[in-house]
C-alpha cells in the first residue's frame, strides 16, 4: 500500500416539498422559460420523505438537501461542483494563491507526508524544515492512514494559531517536534532564470491572481541579467490551469495587440465570447496594465513552449493561442484536454456551485476539450522515452467527461497496456535512490525536455520522440 501511495504522489475533487411550493416551477434555458419536470420533482420529495421516516437512523435535513444538490451537479461532468462553506473558502484560496498554513510543498511517501520544499520565507522555512523531511504526526494525530488532502486540512487553519509537526529526518536518523504558528502564505506561481548566455527559462506552475504581476517581474529580472536575449522557453508542464484572464494576459505578452487568444461557446449569451490580446480582456480592476512594463523585445524573441499531459485548461489556452498565431514552437507531449469553462455562481454568502458553462476554442476554431494541444515537436520526458506519461490522467480518462463537440471520439485500446508497463517501470524506479531516478527535474541541467527546447532555439538537432503520436479522442459512452 505504501508503494502505491508513493507512486500516486509522484504521478504527478417534507422540507423539499415545502421549499418547492415557494418557488416558481420555471427555469431559464437558452433564454426561454421551460417548465420543470414536476413528476420527477415529486419523486425527489417522496424519496426525501422515505429517507426521513424509514432510514435506520435519523438523518439531518440540511445534509440530505446539500448532498442532493452535490450529486445533481457532480453528475454532469468532472469539473462541475457544489461548494459548501468550507470548500468554497478553499476554492477561493486556490485562485488567489494565498492560504493560511505553514508553507510547505508536500507529497506522500510510504503513508507519511514528505516535504518536497518549504516555501521561502514561510513559517516552515524559518523553523528549519528541509526537503525530504518526513512528517509523522500533526499535533496528536498520526499521519499514517490519512489522505494527502486530510493532512493538508489539518496543517491549515486560522492565522496565529499553533500546529505541532513531528518530523523524521532520515539523514540524521532522528525524530523531533516542531511547533509552528500558522500565517498567510503567498505561493509563487512563476519561476525562472537565465540558463546560459542569451537563453532563459520561465515556468508557470498555475494561473492565479498574482501570476501576471509575478510573470512581469520575472521577465524584467531576466532582461536585466541578459539584455540581449536570443531565446526563451516558456514552461507550462504540469500546469493545471487556473484563471482565464491570467491566461489571456500571458498570451498577450507575446502576441500582437488585439488578436484573438481564445473563444468560448455555450448556452448562455455570456458564454459566447471572444477574448483578445487587449487590456480590456485581462485587466481585473482599474489601474496600470502590468504588461506595459515588459520590454518590447518580448514580442519577437524566439519562443519555445513546453507542455505535457499535465498541462491543462489555462495553460492549453496559452499554448493553443501561441501555436495558432505561429508565435512559438510547442514542444513536449499532447496536453491534458480540459477545454471547458467553469463559472462560479454564489448560492448565498458562503456557498455556491461551479458549473461548466462553455467550451474553449483556439483562435483557429479547434476545440481543446478531450483532445488537448498537439505539440509541433513531440519530445519524450527523458532519454529513455516517455517512461511515465501513460500513468498521468487526461480529461478523456475522467468519468462523465464532455466530448469536444467536433466529431466522434475513437477508443485507444493500447492505452491500458502502456499504463501497466509504465506502472511496472515506476515501481522499479521507486526502489532506487532518489539521485538515480529518471523522473524529470524541471529547470535543471538534467531536464531532458528543456535541453531539447534550448537546442531548438539554437538551431541545433533535437531528439524527437520516435514513439509518440497524436492522441485521438476516445469514444464517449452514453
Amino acid at each position: 500500500m505504501g508503494q502505491k501511495l508513493k507512486i500516486a504522489g509522484w504521478v504527478s475533487v417534507g422540507v423539499v416539498a415545502g421549499a418547492l411550493t415557494t418557488v416558481s416551477l420555471q427555469t431559464v434555458a437558452r433564454g426561454a422559460m421551460t417548465p420543470l419536470p414536476l413528476e420527477e420533482i415529486q419523486q425527489l420529495s417522496a424519496v426525501f420523505g422515505l429517507v426521513k421516516t424509514d432510514y435506520v437512523e435519523p438523518v439531518d435535513d440540511k445534509k440530505l438537501i446539500t448532498d442532493a444538490i452535490s450529486g445533481m451537479v457532480s453528475s454532469l461532468d468532472p469539473h462541475s461542483q457544489y461548494f459548501d462553506k468550507k470548500s468554497f473558502k478553499e476554492f477561493r484560496e486556490g485562485t488567489t494563491g494565498r492560504f493560511v498554513g505553514v508553507g510547505i510543498e508536500i507529497t506522500q511517501e510510504d503513508g507519511l507526508i514528505k516535504i518536497v520544499s518549504p516555501i521561502e520565507g514561510s513559517p516552515a522555512f524559518r523553523a528549519g524544515l528541509k526537503t525530504n523531511d518526513l512528517i509523522t504526526k500533526i499535533d496528536e494525530t498520526a499521519v499514517k492512514g490519512l489522505s494527502l488532502s486530510d493532512s493538508v486540512k489539518r496543517m491549515r487553519g486560522e492565522p496565529n494559531t499553533k500546529v505541532t509537526l513531528t518530523i523524521f529526518r532520515k539523514d540524521e536518523n532522528r525524530s523531533f517536534p516542531v511547533t509552528i504558528i500558522r500565517e498567510e502564505i503567498k505561493t509563487q506561481s512563476v519561476k525562472g532564470k537565465v540558463m546560459e548566455p542569451g537563453y532563459a527559462w520561465i515556468r508557470l506552475s498555475q494561473f492565479q491572481e498574482r501570476t501576471v504581476e509575478d510573470f512581469v517581474r520575472k521577465v524584467e529580472d531576466v532582461y536585466k541579467q541578459e539584455p540581449n536575449l536570443k531565446g526563451l522557453v516558456l514552461d507550462l508542464r504540469n500546469d493545471p490551469g487556473g484563471l482565464l484572464d491570467a491566461a489571456v494576459a500571458i498570451s498577450a505578452a507575446f502576441l500582437p495587440e488585439n488578436v484573438t487568444v481564445v473563444s468560448t461557446n455555450g448556452q448562455l449569451a455570456e458564454s459566447k465570447a471572444t477574448y483578445k490580446a487587449s487590456p480590456e480582456f485581462y485587466m481585473r480592476r482599474n489601474g496600470s496594465d502590468p504588461l506595459r512594463r515588459l520590454p518590447a523585445a518580448l514580442k519577437t524573441v524566439p519562443l519555445v513552449v513546453l507542455v505535457n499531459e499535465g498541462s491543462a485548461s489555462a495553460s492549453e489556452i496559452v499554448a493553443g493561442a501561441l501555436q495558432d498565431h505561429k508565435r512559438a514552437t510547442i514542444m513536449g507531449s499532447q496536453t491534458f484536454g480540459k477545454g471547458s469553462v467553469q463559472t462560479v455562481r454564489p448560492l448565498g454568502p458562503d456557498t455556491g456551485i461551479k458549473l461548466t458553462t462553455a467550451r474553449y476554442y483556439t483562435p483557429s476554431g479547434k476545440s481543446i476539450q478531450a483532445k488537448g494541444i498537439v505539440p509541433d515537436v513531440m519530445i519524450d520526458e527523458s532519454e529513455e522515452g516517455n517512461v511515465f506519461a501513460a500513468l498521468r490522467m487526461r480529461e478523456a480518462d475522467l468519468d462523465k467527461h464532455l466530448g469536444s463537440g467536433q466529431g466522434e471520439e475513437q477508443k485507444d485500446e493500447a492505452r491500458e497496456k502502456a499504463r501497466e508497463e509504465a506502472r511496472k517501470r515506476l515501481e522499479e524506479e521507486a526502489k532506487k535512490p532518489a539521485a538515480e531516478r529518471k523522473l524529470p527535474e524541471f529547470g535543471t541541467d538534467k531536464d531532458f525536455q528543456l535541453t531539447q527546447a534550448l537546442n531548438k532555439l539554437k538551431g541545433r538537432a533535437v531528439l524527437v520522440s520516435k514513439t509518440q503520436t497524436e492522441r485521438k479522442e476516445e469514444k464517449k459512452e452514453n
